[in-house]
């Protein structure tokens, strides 16, 4: 089995700047909300609180997986990280269901009450500042990083969202107000509550199944597993040998590879160990973390 462990020190502060981000809107946010009597802002301070318990999270478990194998975690601790995505995910479910079910109430009880004028700076400092936060992080995840923070970057996306949502909700409630219309202005926060929350809902949903995938150790997904069922294929043909299978499945930022390739008669070990090597080789410069199992058999019924 070959295990070459990636260097993650970007990834630490990829997370740590969502953390300290996520701290100062939750305090701004719910001072804000409380300030301006609106349940939109309160939500996305409560959003961002939630967010710092679980960016803090995500931190110990990309530090726990750092740790590898050892006689307790003999393939390694790398399932903490879809865990912790998906103890993520669920949360941030609750919360959005949460909202989902106040702002209807508001919209039964008759709307609320605002002050659109704050609301409205905030909605533009909030916006502006989520954009930011989101663009380093998705670089970041394009660049290859952990599971755990392509989950941050989804998740400040969707906190980005919400504060677009409160943005244009507040403009909409200022121009009612303008219009004399300050009947239809109170119904104007909770609806953007219902909105935005139940738009929010599918990103960890996405989240929720992609990490349950990998805790159970599902089959990867196909942009994961196509190029590698390719690169095997490729090499096989290289060396002559007749056939091979291939199984692989994503636990956090561990690839599970195992190969078993079909040889006819002649082959020697040290040919076998030349394929294994020039796999491993290929492997690493394609930048995967690998843990890997390579066979020979001249049985096919032995690669099943």
């Amino acid at each position: 089995m070959t295990d070459v462990p990636p260097t993650r020190s970007s990834d630490d502060r990829a997370l740590l700047l969502s953390t300290w981000t996520s701290a100062g809107f939750a305090v701004v946010a719910v001072g804000w909300g409380l300030l301006t009597g609106s349940r939109l802002i309160i939500f996305d301070g409560l959003y961002s609180f939630a967010s710092v318990g679980l960016s803090l999270m995500a931190v110990a478990a990309l530090r726990t997986a750092r740790r590898g194998p050892d006689e307790r975690y003999p393939w390694g601790r790398e399932v903490w990280e879809p865990l912790t995505v998906v103890v993520k995910a669920a949360a941030l479910a609750g919360l959005s269901v949460y909202a989902l079910v106040g702002g209807v109430g508001d919209i039964l009880a008759g709307g609320r009450d605002v002050e659109i004028g704050l609301a409205v700076v905030y909605g533009v400092v909030a916006t502006v500042a989520g954009v930011v936060v989101t663009v380093v992080l998705r670089r970041r995840a394009r660049a290859g990083s952990s599971d755990l923070v392509r989950a941050e970057a989804a998740e400040w996306t969707g906190d980005t969202l919400l504060s677009v949502g409160v943005l244009a909700g507040f403009v909409v409630a200022a121009v009612l107000l303008q219009a004399g219309r300050a009947d239809l202005a109170r119904y104007v926060d909770p609806v953007m509550v219902v909105v935005v929350s139940a738009a929010f809902l599918p990103i960890p949903a996405r989240l929720m199944i992609t990490g349950f995938r990998e805790v159970l150790t599902m089959a990867a997904p196909a942009d994961v597993q196509e190029p590698i069922v390719a690169l095997v294929g490729t090499l096989a043909a290289e060396y002559g040998l007749a056939d091979s299978v291939v199984r692989t499945s994503k636990v956090g930022g561990r690839l599970d590879l195992d190969v078993v390739f079909l040889v006819g008669d002649g082959t020697t070990v040290q040919r076998c160990d030349a394929v294994r090597a020039q796999l491993e080789r290929r492997l690493a410069a394609a930048g995967h973390h690998v843990s890997m199992s390579v066979g020979f058999t001249a049985d096919r019924r032995w690669a099943q």
